[in-house]
């Protein structure tokens, strides 16, 4: 089965992940597929925690992040392939196919799902690094008050 770039590049940016690229490209008993979900639903997880117990909940500001990073990650891998040359992606997934096939060139979807991979990836990705580091430092800061208190007796 001939494997197309563009499809490819989108299905890694939207379903990236769930692992959802990985199936299409390599099958569903790719473990890395199945692997990539673990991070996801934990971050997902996360977001429940957040929402039910409050964005002070310690879990969910290490949770949340992963859900971040895992998108980021799967919009870095979207913006790999859309941007491999026609050669290169012929070679590596459609080995059967002459080199200049129709399904692994670059058009205007291909640019539009590398646009939206590079701007919701560094979104995802500051607005993860920002919502981590804040609540590591906000509770350094609470731990830090609570040793300094002095004890009554």
């Amino acid at each position: 089965m001939m494997k197309n770039k563009t499809l490819a590049t989108w299905i890694t940016f939207i379903g990236g992940p769930f692992g959802l690229h990985r199936f299409y490209l390599f099958s569903t008993g790719d473990r890395l597929g199945w692997l990539i979900s673990i991070p996801t639903a934990a971050g997902i997880y996360g977001v429940y925690r957040a929402r039910a117990f409050g964005l002070d909940d310690p879990w969910s500001w290490v949770l949340i992040p992963l859900l971040g990073f895992t998108i980021a990650a799967c919009a870095i891998n979207a913006l790999v392939y859309g941007l491999m040359t026609t050669e290169k992606w012929n070679l590596r997934f459609n080995p059967n196919a002459p080199a200049q096939s129709g399904d692994g060139q670059t058009n205007w979807f291909t640019i539009g799902a590398l646009a939206a991979s590079l701007l919701v990836g560094t979104t995802v990705l500051m607005a993860s690094l920002a919502y981590s580091f804040q609540h590591y430092f906000e509770y350094q800061v609470e731990e830090a008050r609570l040793i300094s208190q002095p004890t009554l007796k």
